[in-house]
């Protein structure tokens, strides 16, 4: 349909944002598509200028439709391979190894795939119109990586839901919020605003803090309570030797803003 690049990245005030930009197919995505998102992903991994990050669907129908249908029965198949998960999927930031703090700015509907981008973030807003569902089952396709990310946020019977049901059940925003899927709804015409506000008061903070913080919350979902307390101590304990940790005090104590430590050249 156009020329305009599947995907957009941009980087203002010390936060990237991750436009899906195929409107016209509902933003879903193509196998063409994932070694762009894993570069932006890498990017924001790596450059310690970026401190937080934002993804966000082009338009206000779609966030993200999940696999381009029509590109898949074109080539008769999935174009990912069959080798283990780490070597194979890089959708989210979590697939990336990212430790940057990333909202997903959910402007529309979600579905399939397009569950990577929200059950992986750390924050997720919604537009009050946005609606989520699954539909792996109804293209014959196993729901599995997206549906267990649903079944952490969410109470099993809920994912079951979405997961079985396939297209036949899209469950709203503010149904998703009240479950804990979605963490605040906005106004369509205020939700990247309101996503960028929220970036940039996490961008205010000490980026390695933030970074450690984020891991020790994550990593306490693959263990139990007493590990993962043990693993937190640790990070908490490393970070002692910080220079955030001395300058934080300090700059409160002289009624200033801190000047942390980020390993920018």
């Amino acid at each position: 349909m156009s020329d305009a690049p599947e995907v957009l990245f941009e980087k203002r005030d010390h936060v990237a944002c991750i436009t899906l930009n195929r409107p016209h197919r509902g933003n879903s995505l193509t196998g063409s598509m994932m070694p762009v998102i894993r570069e932006m992903w890498a990017e924001v991994r790596d450059d310690p200028w970026i401190r937080a990050a934002i993804v966000i669907g082009a338009g206000e129908r779609h966030f993200c439709t999940g696999a381009d249908v029509h590109a898949v029965a074109g080539r008769g198949g999935m174009s990912t391979g069959n080798g283990p998960l780490t070597d194979e999927v890089f959708w989210s930031p979590r697939q990336n190894r990212v430790w940057k703090p990333v909202i997903s700015a959910v402007n529309g509907l979600v579905a399939g795939a397009g569950l990577h981008f929200v059950v992986d973030a750390d924050i997720v807003l919604a537009a009050d119109h946005a609606a989520f569902m699954d539909t792996h089952v109804n293209v014959g396709l196993v729901g599995a990586m997206e549906n267990i990310g649903l079944a952490k946020r969410l109470p099993l019977g809920s994912a079951l839901r979405m997961t079985l049901m396939g297209k036949s059940y899209r469950m709203p925003a503010q149904r998703a919020y009240q479950l804990g899927l979605v963490d605040e709804l906005s106004a369509s015409e205020d939700l990247m605003a309101d996503a960028e506000e929220m970036a940039q008061a996490i961008a205010r903070n000490s980026p390695e803090a933030v970074s450690l913080s984020k891991q020790a919350v994550w990593n306490s979902l693959e263990t139990g309570y007493g590990q993962a307390c043990e693993y937190g101590w640790s990070l908490l304990r490393m970070h002692w030797a910080h220079p955030d940790a001395k300058e934080g005090p300090r700059a409160f104590a002289e009624g200033r803003e801190p000047n942390w430590t980020t390993g920018e050249q």
